[in-house]
């Protein structure tokens, strides 16, 4: 029993020191192997991998996946047109360099990230200082983006570090100016509603006019059309009658006569002053036709 105890001592001992020099890498992740506190060895693929046991060697892991920087603040930029603009943006980024990054943040991603921020702000504001509103949201917004990651790859790279996309997410004018803004642009609709209706309204009396000179033309060439048509059937209607009385012309005095009487005397209360031996009553004294 004495010699057992000692002998598990040992073999904890022993798997407590290899286990101190083993360590895994995935491949999510760099390894930074350091020896006495200097960089010995960048490792980046997955794998087993040994190493001496502290305090002789120690790892750190980091990152190798892309990163994403989403800020909560909204960068204040100016225009060439001196208008401040609101802009919300996000950067992809990740690790390029381990030992550099190492080097140059001491392995503190938060130092990383709020130094990315700098370059992008800077490079953000180099942009739109030489921009129009209307360039910034919507002519060349693409392009600005890409000039952001394009001006900010060279000094990421010195860090250690690689800028993969830059995102403008919001762009918008400051509070103090936006109420200013949508006023002109209400007032700007208005004056092309009030235009359009002006153009409708001339639009449509230019319309009525032409359709009340065409009723005109219609109501005039009808007009002429029934005339001509009724002065044909009078034409026809009298050669009918001069046909038919012309058989016996004592007969169409007789009718024309009648007609008269019919005429002079359409109602009770119609008076007649003529000479009863006149003519015009010849055919009432002697109603037989010869």
């Amino acid at each position: 029993m004495d010699r057992l105890i000692p002998a598990v001592i040992g073999l904890l001992v022993g798997v407590a020191v290899l286990s101190s020099c083993v360590f895994v890498v995935n491949e999510r992740n760099y390894a930074v192997v350091f020896a006495l506190g200097e960089i010995k060895e960048v490792i980046d693929e997955p794998g087993l991998y040994f190493k001496l046991p502290p305090p002789f060697q120690n790892v750190q892991q980091f990152d190798k996946r892309i990163l994403t920087i989403d800020s909560a603040d909204s960068e204040r930029v100016q225009t060439s047109e001196k208008k401040n603009l609101l802009i919300d943006a996000f950067v992809k980024w990740r690790i390029s360099n381990p030992r550099t990054y190492y080097v140059t943040f001491g392995g503190n991603e938060r130092a990383a990230q709020e130094r990315l921020l700098a370059l992008i702000r800077d490079a953000l504001n180099a942009s739109i200082n030489r921009r129009t509103v209307n360039d910034v949201t919507s002519k060349e917004r693409d392009k600005i983006m890409q000039e952001i990651r394009t001006n900010t790859e060279a000094a990421a790279k010195l860090l250690g570090v690689e800028i993969v996309d830059v995102r403008l997410k919001r762009v918008d004018f400051v509070p103090e100016i936006s109420e200013s803004v949508y006023r002109r642009m209400e007032a700007e609709r208005k004056r092309v509603a009030n235009e359009q209706r002006s153009i409708g309204a001339a639009e449509g009396e230019k319309i009525r006019a032409d359709a009340d000179r065409q009723r005109e033309v219609i109501l005039a060439e009808a007009y002429r059309k029934a005339q001509e048509v009724k002065g044909e059937g009078d034409a026809k209607a009298s050669a009918v009658y001069a046909q038919a009385f012309g058989q016996d012309r004592e007969f169409y005095r007789f009718y024309k006569s009648l007609e008269a009487y019919r005429s002079s005397f359409g109602s009770k209360s119609d008076m007649l002053v003529v000479d009863p031996s006149s003519d015009f009553f010849r055919f009432m004294k002697s109603p037989a036709v010869n």
